[in-house]
């Protein structure tokens, strides 16, 4: 995947964690992989039943994994050429998109600025090389910006997975829990967990935007 020529649609600043994160994909473990492959099911149906696909990624507070989701996830559908999914998060309450989760986007080589109110402040990600940015800011699911109706839930902390039951308004839910980095929140492994989380997630959404490219060409 490192070779593809997909890559040049990306920000110049994160086309070499899209090789590293492709090539990671070839690790995720088989168990996981079967939420995945009924993620990328979901997906590619709603592609060839609209020609659109809306994922919003939720978990507790929207502000570690769904956020880290959300923007690889959209990332690894621009690598693909997924022209029609569109990436989103939100939480069961709002609070702020935690600081070290844009630093850990920040060293992984994405150029972030921020504005608005200091207490939760949007962050403006950019992606492609074309196009408008991705806007971060913890928010409900559901609040405006996010889509209210026939989008795909996707459950990414135990928490909310559990506590949600139903999610208004979206028409399938996948549960697909990260482990929180906050667990490394000050301590010497603080950046290095939240690196490796974006890792993480970010192969796995590889590897997801793969099987839905693939299930629409078969």
């Amino acid at each position: 995947m490192s070779d593809n020529v997909n890559s040049i649609r990306l920000a110049p600043g994160i086309r070499a964690l899209a090789a590293k994160l492709g090539d990671a994909a070839a690790n995720i473990a088989s168990e996981r992989k079967e939420s995945l492959e009924r993620l990328a099911a979901i997906t590619a149906r709603h592609l060839r039943e609209s020609g659109e696909a809306a994922l919003t990624f939720i978990c507790t507070h929207n502000s570690r994994r769904s956020h880290l989701s959300q923007i690889t996830a959209q990332m690894a559908a621009v690598y693909q050429e997924l022209d029609g999914i569109h990436c989103f998060s939100g939480g069961t309450e709002a609070t702020a998109c935690n600081p070290r989760t844009v630093a850990a986007f920040e060293r992984a080589g994405f150029a972030v600025t921020a504005s608005g109110n200091s207490e939760n402040p949007v962050y403006s990600i950019s992606i492609a090389d074309q196009g408008e940015p991705l806007e971060l800011w913890s928010k409900v699911y559901d609040q405006d910006g996010n889509p209210t109706t026939g989008y795909v839930a996707v459950m990414t902390c135990t928490h909310a997975d559990e506590n949600c039951p139903v999610v208004a308004g979206a028409d399938d839910r996948v549960s697909l829990p990260f482990v929180d980095p906050k667990v490394a929140d000050d301590t010497p492994e603080e950046s290095a967990t939240y690196d490796e989380r974006l890792r993480e997630i970010g192969s796995q959404m590889f590897w997801l935007m793969a099987e839905v490219k693939k299930s629409l060409e078969n």
